[in-house]
């Protein structure tokens, strides 16, 4: 979810300001900051939280086109309007001139959010808040201009949402940390942060350095737009939904005073949005920890940490970002059984689905999900989790051709076709154990080695791996 906005040929920004209409309004210019400076200039340095104009900033055209790109690369559903990401041009060259003056006389009001939920990968759901397109693209214009006011002094041990650190810079300063002597870990839960939000607490922590009364306004106003779920409208007083554009940096604004306060403690810690992990040397520096950073929460923020998912443990009983660790000193990362477990799953439901299918289909549906977790997975140290599963996997497809066989006629004629020996060969496809015995008995492993599945495009765990 960090927002990178990238800077295209000049040739391709003449074309889309010639197709995508954002007028100027008449007689209103807005306010730099500083003599000569522009505002996209001024948005850059961070300095624009020294002035009360930067809505002017927001609307400036430059950013909005920034804005519009970064939308249109995001693609994602129509919120309750029915506008789809392709639609928005025409939308916006009959009436961007009039949001434009509402945004500036901080009349514009955000339309309702779409509410969807979704499966949390381990059980329950997520709730979603889906924002029109346009509010997405005014979302995506704040954001621009709030990341460099706020982002500069966000927290070294924060990595969550921000441009250049990623979740992988998270799990290596997490090894380091137990390497120097971190042998406890307080994991720590927030109870549905998302949804708890306090919109005071966040509201005034944005003011502190933003001092625009209008943006100010709006940013409430978007806190606090209605959600439609099923044909329902339910008014929001608390909770910042995943799914808009400005959700990440304002829960990284929120939380940035947790970092603070565990750097003024002198912890070592990692924060990737809600996940929080905080490395000590003992279980009872560690339970004391939790106890304090959880009175802490409640009190100035508010939140709740959620006592049944967090926990004091050794950091290779526990899983941070989908990683585990070994026990050892060099405290090796592997994939968390969680994770590996995931995987498997994902899998077997593929494979369900393909005993209808030709081999080559299978494998093509499964190359991407091999492909997203190997490179997810990369910083393992562990070679021996990568092996199991790519040996699974191959037994797994073998399962499927052994099924669609069916008779044992079939399956004699087959594996002889394969290069297998008769005599091998008819106690192979005469053996009374069900599919999966069967697909991994020796009659099957020489019939499709590795090399055949190599052949056929399967994407190897291991090799991804070791070519990192």
């Amino acid at each position: 979810m960090e927002t990178r906005i990238s800077t295209e040929h000049l040739t391709t920004r003449e074309h889309e300001e010639q197709n995508v209409a954002l007028p100027e309004s008449s007689g209103r210019k807005p306010r730099c900051y500083g003599q000569g400076a522009s505002t996209a200039t001024a948005a850059k340095t961070g300095k624009f939280h020294q002035t009360e104009n930067l809505i002017e900033v927001v609307v400036e055209r430059q950013n909005m086109f920034e804005a519009l790109r970064q939308v249109k690369r995001n693609k994602g559903v129509a919120g309750v309007d029915g506008m789809t990401v392709n639609e928005v041009d025409t939308y916006l060259k009959a009436n961007w001139v009039k949001i434009r003056e509402q945004l500036l006389d901080g009349s514009y009001q955000p339309q309702l959010v779409l509410g969807i939920q979704i499966p949390k990968p381990n059980g329950g759901m997520r709730q979603l808040g889906i924002p029109t397109v346009v509010d997405r693209l005014i979302q995506q214009a704040i954001q621009q201009v709030l990341t460099p006011i706020f982002d500069p002094e966000f927290s070294e041990s924060s990595y969550g949402f921000r441009h250049g650190r990623s979740a992988h810079q998270a799990v290596r300063a997490a090894q380091e940390y137990v390497r120097s002597g971190g042998r406890w870990v307080v994991d720590i839960d927030l109870e549905k942060f998302f949804d708890r939000v306090n919109h005071d607490i966040l509201m005034s922590r944005i003011a502190r350095k933003v001092k625009d009364k209008r943006l100010l306004r709006i940013i409430r106003r978007y806190l606090q737009a209605g959600m439609m779920q099923e044909g329902l409208v339910n008014q929001r007083v608390e909770g910042t939904p995943q799914g808009s554009p400005l959700s990440p940096l304002l829960s990284n604004v929120l939380l940035d005073e947790l970092d603070k306060e565990l750097e003024k403690r002198g912890h070592k810690f990692c924060r990737y949005a809600d996940d929080c992990n905080i490395y000590v040397g003992s279980k009872a520096a560690g339970e004391r920890v939790l106890e304090r950073v959880s009175r802490f929460l409640g009190k100035k923020l508010r939140l709740t940490v959620n006592a049944t998912k967090s926990a004091v443990d050794r950091p290779w009983k526990r899983k941070f970002l989908g990683y585990s660790m070994t026990w050892e000193e060099s405290a090796r990362l592997k994939p968390s059984l969680t994770n590996v477990q995931r995987l498997k799953d994902s899998i077997r439901e593929v494979a369900r689905r393909g005993r209808g299918r030709s081999l080559n289909q299978v494998i093509g549906e499964l190359t991407p999900k091999l492909r997203g977790w190997g490179n997810y997975f990369k910083l393992s140290e562990v070679k021996t989790v990568f092996e199991e599963l790519d040996r699974w996997t191959r037994r797994k497809l073998r399962n499927i051709l052994w099924r669609q066989w069916k008779k044992p006629s079939t399956r004699y004629h087959n594996l002889k076709s394969h290069g297998i020996p008769e005599d091998l060969a008819k106690r192979a496809a005469l053996s009374g154990r069900g599919p999966w015995f069967s697909s991994g008995m020796k009659a099957m492993n020489f019939a499709f080695p590795k090399k055949f599945f190599d052949e056929q495009g399967l994407v190897s765990l291991l090799k991804m791996r070791l070519s990192r």
